[in-house]
């Protein structure tokens, strides 16, 4: 460029119009929504791999369990954000179906406490395990730039997102709901909410 040529900048770093920078959101708005729907669709057809009679909402609850080990009833309606005579619908499905124990707090009559029987947690690998197979086979799919982009895409995402993407079982914590097994107490220098090691799953 000489001194006569006039100073052009780089397209790229031009500042975009807010109609440019509309248009972009809202086609990154549509490629999350069409993802979010064919995730549920993939949970969908995880569940009807099971052969049981459930419900997403109820196999969530399970998985909520699951993770959480003895919850409170009132936490599990919190965390499934229904209320509290939904959530006891829900868990006398789950109960009746064999997934799940209802039992009273010992300590507080008041307070129902929640476990994932054998058999609910054996459904809940089974689920999660084929759902996690069909994701991994779609992504494999991928070509290898594509894989490679969507991991740091998906983290900005979740970062944009702040608070709204906590753990979902933080809220159980956050509201008291983890408690010990009134019928096994953990251990006095087992922090309240703990597991035992060996009640975990493995990551």
């Amino acid at each position: 460029m000489t001194q006569h040529e006039p100073h052009r900048l780089d397209p790229a770093a031009e500042p975009r119009s807010h109609v440019e920078l509309d248009r972009e959101a809202e086609e990154v708005t549509l490629s999350v929504m069409a993802a979010s729907r064919l995730l549920v669709a993939i949970s969908a057809r995880a569940l009807a791999s099971a052969d049981e009679p459930l419900t997403l909402p109820q196999l969530r609850a399970l998985v909520v369990l699951d993770a959480c080990g003895p919850v409170k009833l009132a936490a599990m309606a919190a965390t499934l954000g229904v209320n509290p005579s939904t959530a006891l619908r829900m868990v006398e499905r789950l109960e009746a179906a064999g997934h799940m124990d209802r039992k009273t707090n010992p300590d507080n009559r008041r307070e129902v406490v929640l476990t994932l029987t054998p058999t609910g947690r054996e459904l809940v690998e089974r689920v999660l395990a084929h759902r996690r197979a069909e994701i991994r086979a779609l992504v494999r799919r991928l070509p290898h730039e594509a894989r490679t982009a969507l991991v740091p895409a998906l983290k900005a995402l979740t970062e944009a997102a702040g608070e709204m993407a906590v753990d979902p079982f933080e809220e159980v914590r956050r509201v008291g709901g983890l408690i010990d097994d009134p019928l096994d107490p953990a251990p006095p220098d087992t922090p309240q909410g703990h597991r035992r090691p060996s009640e975990g799953r493995t990551a």
